[in-house]
């Protein structure tokens, strides 16, 4: 099974979907995201449904 986000894809998280995310690596099931609009901050870990690529209002 292929990963469904690419590295440098912008996605947002099902649970925050107002902070935007960058795809840094991804290994098998997980993703390590940088938050965009602050890379310095520590960085986030998902799996792959708990994210999404399009932001869904309310």
């Amino acid at each position: 099974m292929e990963n469904k986000y690419k590295e440098g894809d912008e996605v947002y998280a099902k649970v925050n979907p107002s902070l935007k995310l960058i795809i840094r690596r991804y290994v098998p099931k997980i993703y390590y995201c940088t938050v965009k609009e602050d890379p310095t901050r520590k960085e986030l870990v998902y799996f792959e449904r708990e994210i999404m690529s399009d932001q869904v209002a309310g």
